[in-house]
């Protein structure tokens, strides 16, 4: 976690802007970092970040846009210099992902000073909202941490969340919290106008169940959205479980014609199949597109060798990470993993 020292100065940077714009993350962590500061400030607009493999110039175009007076990211694991460079307003980078060095920016990252401290930016916005603790929840089980004030959200929003569960897995698949997660996870999904509409919506409401329940028109609105993808979602799922042979990993790849769901179902695949390591990719325009899991191998140094001679880049959190190779490159990629894993 940030320091109190931290938390005070990005909460003094929201509290000093009146057009802030925020690039976020497309998961649950990203999305509701974003609501938890925009809640917070009720000012600025949103720009759901879905490129690989960092924040680029090209999104330069949406800052000359906006004509914000601060720009935030969130939850983005790798900027360009040059559009940090190329910005003329303040940028502040809130991430817990690998620590890397940039210049003229405010980086705030829980990892340079505990490597190991992979806390989700939600927790670090939710520290300097302080409100809003149901969408805290969401953001932070959506990345697989159960954070420290969960007992008081189960208090507070009963029936999301049975008895003295602890293991984000059971929580994310087996639970209403869990199915409040998924829909934050697949209304960003599809066309980027269709995901604006809906976290927009998300913006206004002040209870989660408007959407499990269906009490009012925008929580119907963000179910149906979820509906219908889960649909896709489900079919996806049941050609993924085939994969599951007794080796020691599951590939599943699919091709660009679906909706990308890899981090999706490599998150539920690992949690029917803990003792695998999960790949999932999605095959487009020759490359494939990963999410990794295990719950036992820690994962970057192993894509770390994999891409030695590989046309590609990849990273993460030590039990949940993305890669991407170009499609001749990928049996040798999967190759070297397994080497790894039989060593």
């Amino acid at each position: 976690m940030l320091s109190d020292k931290d938390v005070k100065k990005i909460r003094e940077e929201l509290d000093n802007c009146q057009n802030p714009l925020f690039f976020f993350h497309d998961d649950p962590d990203g999305l509701c970092s974003f609501l938890l500061l925009y809640r917070y400030i009720r000012e600025g607009h949103g720009i759901v970040f879905k490129s690989k493999p960092g924040l680029g110039v090209r999104f330069l175009r949406k800052v000359e846009e906006y004509t914000p007076d601060k720009v935030f990211i969130l939850d983005i694991p790798i900027v360009d210099q040059e559009f940090i460079d190329n910005v003329k307003v303040p940028v502040i980078w809130i991430d817990h992902h690998t620590p890397l060095e940039r210049n003229k920016v405010k980086y705030f990252n829980p990892r340079l000073n505990d490597r190991s401290d992979g806390t989700p930016v939600t927790r670090i916005c939710y520290e300097v909202a302080k409100q809003d603790m149901w969408i805290a929840a969401v953001g932070c089980v959506g990345d697989w941490v159960v954070p420290d004030f969960f007992d008081e959200f189960k208090g507070r929003y009963k029936g999301f969340v049975d008895g003295k569960v602890k293991d984000p897995g059971k929580i994310y698949f087996e639970s209403k919290l869990g199915e409040l997660i998924r829909i934050f996870s697949y209304i960003l999904k599809g066309k980027t106008s269709d995901a604006i509409k809906c976290f927009k919506i998300l913006t206004r409401i002040d209870d989660p169940r408007e959407i499990l329940d269906g009490s009012s028109a925008r929580g119907k609105f963000i179910y149906s959205r979820f509906e219908k993808i889960n649909n896709e979602y489900v079919k996806l799922l049941e050609e993924a479980v085939k994969h599951a042979s007794k080796d020691g990993l599951l590939i599943f790849i699919y091709d660009e014609k679906k909706m990308s769901f890899t981090g999706d179902l490599s998150n539920e695949l690992i949690h029917r199949y803990p003792d695998k390591i999960v790949v999932v990719g999605r095959e487009k325009n020759g490359e494939i597109r990963m999410s990794l899991r295990s719950t036992k191998v820690k994962l970057p140094a192993v894509i770390e060798k994999a891409l030695i001679g590989v046309e590609g880049y990849g990273g993460g959190h030590e039990y949940a990470c993305g890669a991407n190779v170009k499609k001749e490159d990928f049996d040798r990629f999967i190759y070297s993993i397994r080497e790894e894993i039989i060593q």
